[in-house]
């Protein structure tokens, strides 16, 4: 099995992070099975680079098993981070776009209807992520945090997106490169270390939050997983949520009068989310704020009629 880390030379938050980890011990080049894609290998671990849009390369990690006869146990994507703020970031996220119907485009890659699995090591790195950001003085200029489930490209193996953000002099930042590379070292165990956020049924804990609205930045499942040994499953926010707000006052429990693919966005990441955790216990985290009443009481009914168990706080510690 091995761990794919995917970067694109059109953006300086991908391969600079690539170039320092290449920088570290023990790369040697890698085959060139497709057209403008190069690769690396380390140990088990396969650095591919290519020169589109981080978004536009489907099926990598399908293509590089079917060319090398490997199998993929995970797909890490480097990239930059954009937000209106233009705040200074550091971010880690599960991809998909579960939300969109059949026959939309999606801005930014995927397809509608789709999320790929979570990669287990989501929560576990956005921790080790912080520890490295502080050693390396960058916290609190650059802001840690996970966001919410988006964008493609589509893969089918456990995915995860590191990028840093938010303008070009931060995608630049040869510090916040060299925090990222080291996050992959150490994570991935390459350095000779235990790897860290590898899922087993053996782990203590099994507990798995499956974020369910607020914001893009995901504050109040933030603190959860900032504060505890929790994993991570999708987090979809808000937009991921569309809900038609029914013309009357009261829904009284009746999830079929409310329009918008909701639904279709929870049953798809939820799905993904256990296929990601074998034997994990995956419990919905709900931001209460974020809803009004009648939506909190649709997608509380909803999770009901779907088995899906909704967690407070102190059930994910």
């Amino acid at each position: 099995m091995v761990t794919v880390i995917v970067a694109t030379t059109t953006d300086p938050a991908s391969i600079n992070p690539a170039t320092a980890l290449l920088a570290m011990p023990g790369w040697l080049p890698g085959p060139s099975l497709f057209q403008d894609i190069i690769s690396f290998t380390n140990r088990n671990v396969r650095l591919l680079q290519h020169n589109k849009s981080i978004v536009e390369e489907d099926d990598l990690d399908r293509r590089w098993e079917e060319a090398t006869g490997e199998a993929v146990d995970e797909v890490i994507f480097f990239s930059k981070h954009t937000a209106v703020s233009n705040r200074p970031a550091l971010t880690v996220h599960p991809i998909g776009v579960p939300h969109l119907r059949e026959g939309d485009v999606p801005p930014q890659g995927g397809r509608p209807g789709w999320a790929a699995p979570p990669d287990p090591r989501i929560g576990p790195w956005l921790r080790l992520l912080k520890i490295i950001a502080q050693s390396h003085n960058l916290v609190p200029e650059f802001e840690i945090t996970l966001e919410g489930t988006h964008h493609g490209p589509i893969t089918t193996k456990p995915t995860m997106f590191l990028e840093i953000g938010s303008t070009d002099e931060y995608w630049k930042r040869q510090d916040a490169a060299q925090v990222i590379a080291l996050l992959v070292w150490k994570g991935l165990g390459l350095g000779g270390g235990d790897e860290v956020g590898k899922w087993g049924r053996e782990n203590d804990n099994n507990k798995v939050l499956f974020g369910i609205g607020g914001g893009h930045y995901a504050p109040r499942h933030m603190d959860i997983v900032i504060n505890s040994s929790v994993w991570v499953g999708h987090l979809l926010s808000g937009y991921s949520l569309p809900m038609e707000d029914p013309s009357h006052s009261k829904v009284n429990g009746n999830t079929e009068v409310i329009g918008g693919t909701w639904r279709e966005s929870i049953k798809v990441a939820f799905a993904a989310t256990k296929s990601a955790f074998p034997g994990g216990e995956v419990m919905a985290h709900l931001d209460h704020k974020s809803f009004k009443s009648w939506q909190k009481n649709a997608i509380t009914a909803f999770l009901s009629e779907q088995n899906i168990k909704i967690g407070k706080p102190n059930d994910f510690i």
